[in-house]
């Protein structure tokens, strides 16, 4: 049963340069309790997609449903059943993590002594029981992204929408933080989660969406989007970069399709359709013509091949952002829209910063 439909979404953007068109009739449908990651790069359309699915922003035609239940007809309910997680952190920074975690509960009405034990369990949950007191100006990046996760997860919603959850962190705070969304997973949670990341959707992702130009091109699991690019890659690396010409030769005569270079022409590699018999005919003839090599061997396709297959450029390519990406700062990614608590225009005193209104707020519900 899928519990996240789209079908046929469509979103322009009004720009000083003509219109962008940021989702041209895309189609998704996520299983409940499993993990869908939509990737591409920069401009693709992953952020309006979670905007339109969360409530944040209509799309301009088509139709999506969270939990049977019509997001633009009934956007209240809908934000009952989903948590959200942008692509920065939505947390005020004069309060500790567990006020903030605290604040979201009172202002979805737990009241105050399930607000705040539901904000303990939290922070002994994401570990941060020796920091969860500290005001959170004073965090680590990684920290802050724990703690926003957190707010998305109050109301044990049954979506979570993550949007690039872990740009920007170092290596150690990725991991810890892959690790959070496996164990909510295995606890039943659906997630649908956006990604740069190559690696992130294959150790997360049950089903990988590739977006491209506001439209999914290609769907499937990891390994049926790499048995795509096929068989397996012959890999070398070359002592001389002037040697770039003669091997790319080589590597033509003997693998199928074309040879992809690293930037600094050292390093090639080719598909090929019997690896070890391809790498080793390969080797004889760079070795023939006197080729000194640094490195050479043979490798399976990742994602990163498959994404370029797809779209003809990398996943990491700098691509223009996404139309919609610079309202995440604003009212737009405030955790009370985001995680499905009352928008801006639903609290104490509208006016204001996001801040102020969050601290008028507080003041309100205690």
């Amino acid at each position: 049963m899928s519990i996240i439909e789209a079908e046929g979404l469509t979103k322009t953007y009004r720009s000083k340069s003509g219109p962008v068109h940021a989702l041209a009739g895309l189609d998704l449908d996520v299983p409940e309790g499993s993990v869908m990651a939509l990737l591409g790069p920069n401009g693709a359309g992953k952020t309006t997609t979670v905007k339109v699915l969360t409530t944040l922003i209509r799309p301009d035609s088509g139709r999506a449903t969270i939990a049977g239940v019509d997001v633009v007809a009934d956007p209240q309910a809908t934000r009952r059943a989903i948590g959200v997680s942008g692509q920065y952190a939505a947390v005020d920074e004069n309060l500790t993590g567990f006020e903030n975690l605290e604040m979201i509960g009172r202002l979805y009405h737990l009241g105050r002594s399930a607000s705040r034990a539901r904000a303990r369990e939290l922070i002994d949950v994401f570990d941060l029981a020796e920091a969860g007191d500290r005001p959170v100006k004073g965090f680590s990046g990684g920290m802050r992204r724990r703690i926003d996760l957190a707010g998305a997860l109050v109301m044990n919603p049954r979506v979570l929408f993550l949007d690039e959850p872990t740009t920007g962190l170092d290596p150690r705070s990725r991991l810890a933080l892959w690790g959070i969304i496996e164990r909510l997973v295995a606890d039943g949670a659906t997630v649908l989660l956006t990604t740069q990341y190559l690696e992130e959707a294959d150790r997360l992702a049950d089903d990988i969406a590739v977006i491209d130009d506001g439209t999914v091109i290609a769907r499937g699991t990891s390994d049926e989007l790499k048995a795509q690019v096929g068989g397996h890659r012959v890999v070398v690396t070359v002592v001389d970069a002037t040697d770039a010409v003669r091997v790319v030769g080589v590597l033509e005569r003997t693998g199928t399709g074309a040879v992809e270079s690293s930037g600094d022409g050292r390093t090639h590699s080719i598909a090929v359709t019997n690896g070890p018999a391809a790498l080793q005919r390969i080797l004889g003839e760079l070795g023939d013509i006197g080729i000194e090599l640094h490195d050479a061997g043979m490798r399976r396709p990742t994602l990163d091949d498959v994404f370029l297959r797809l779209t003809g450029h990398a996943a990491t390519e700098d691509e223009q952002p996404d139309p919609s990406a610079g309202s995440d700062r604003s009212a737009g990614s405030d955790r009370s829209a985001g995680s499905g608590a009352p928008g801006p225009s639903d609290r104490a005193g509208a006016g204001g910063s996001r801040i102020d209104r969050r601290r008028r707020t507080e003041e309100t519900v205690r």
